[in-house]
């Protein structure tokens, strides 16, 4: 099995060459580990719509599947320009959270994606309950109480606005608003602090891959929901410990992110290690 090893701000993919879309869960997580695998946050996966569309299916190091990833897709698009199979244009990718644009730049060291419109309604991300936006809403989780925004992205997002977002907090409080019955699909998790109109900082639990250096679908949901709840405006800094990412949101919420891709590695994964977990990958 070929891999490509690509990291975006310290959050790292493997792309895996056509033919193994079905990839089960078990053998994601042993490529995945770090210890005993190759190591990466998630596995990327070409793919093609009904209708012949390119399409990448984007996994977790779970095994679980995400609907859409800032990161993965602007290490998707940089891997398709590295191949050839794109050139400096614009071009669409199919996920499960909605079809993006893609365009690589500066001789691949930048790629652009526009990630489509934020939205802050509960059926949509899903959030339990009755139907409404949910901006600023009490939650009480592990015995403290906060005020929450959820949004979705194309994939489920938990925004809470902090004094000091640190990596303790996040590790301690995001594993329980990752499963918190009010999300029925789980959610990914972001602790934001505001600096200005234009910029903001935050740590990140993501949902099925844990905590991590950098998201880009992290990114443009904490920047919609600074803006919706007035905190910022327009074109937003989103610092996160692997580095920053450029967020622009636009009229009806719509976003673009802006930021750098790098290649790792590539190679093949040993037959002996995909032999370990078994025929059928659980």
């Amino acid at each position: 099995m070929r891999f490509h090893k690509y990291q975006a701000l310290g959050n790292d993919y493997l792309v895996l060459e056509p033919g193994d879309a079905e990839l089960p869960g078990a053998s994601v997580r042993a490529i995945c580990d770090r210890h005993l695998g190759v190591g990466a946050d998630g596995v990327l996966v070409e793919g093609a719509t009904s209708d012949g569309r390119l399409a990448v299916r984007i996994v977790n190091p779970d095994g679980s599947e995400a609907e859409k990833s800032g990161n993965g897709l602007r290490i998707f698009a940089r891997y398709l320009w590295d191949r050839g199979r794109v050139g400096d244009e614009a071009f669409d990718v199919a996920t499960q959270g909605g079809t993006v644009r893609c365009q690589v730049r500066d001789g691949g060291r930048m790629v652009f994606v526009a990630m489509g419109a934020a939205s802050f309604d509960s059926a949509a991300i899903p959030v339990a309950g009755p139907p409404r936006e949910v901006v600023d809403e009490p939650l009480e989780v592990a015995g403290e109480r906060m005020c929450v925004t959820a949004v979705t992205v194309g994939n489920p997002h938990c925004v809470v606005v902090v004094d000091e977002p640190t990596e303790a907090l996040a590790r301690r409080l995001g594993p329980a608003l990752e499963a918190h019955p009010i999300f029925p699909n789980r959610t990914n998790v972001q602790f934001v602090r505001v600096v200005d109109r234009h910029r903001i900082v935050l740590e990140i639990w993501e949902r099925g891959a844990g905590y991590t250096l950098a998201s880009g679908s992290s990114a443009c949901a904490a920047a919609a929901a600074a803006v919706r709840l007035h905190l910022c405006e327009g074109n937003v800094t989103v610092a996160m410990p692997g580095g920053e990412l450029a967020i622009g949101v636009g009229a009806g919420l719509a976003l673009t992110l802006l930021g750098p891709v790098a290649k790792v590695a590539e190679g093949n994964v040993a037959q002996e290690l995909l032999d370990a977990v078994g025929p059928l990958g659980g």
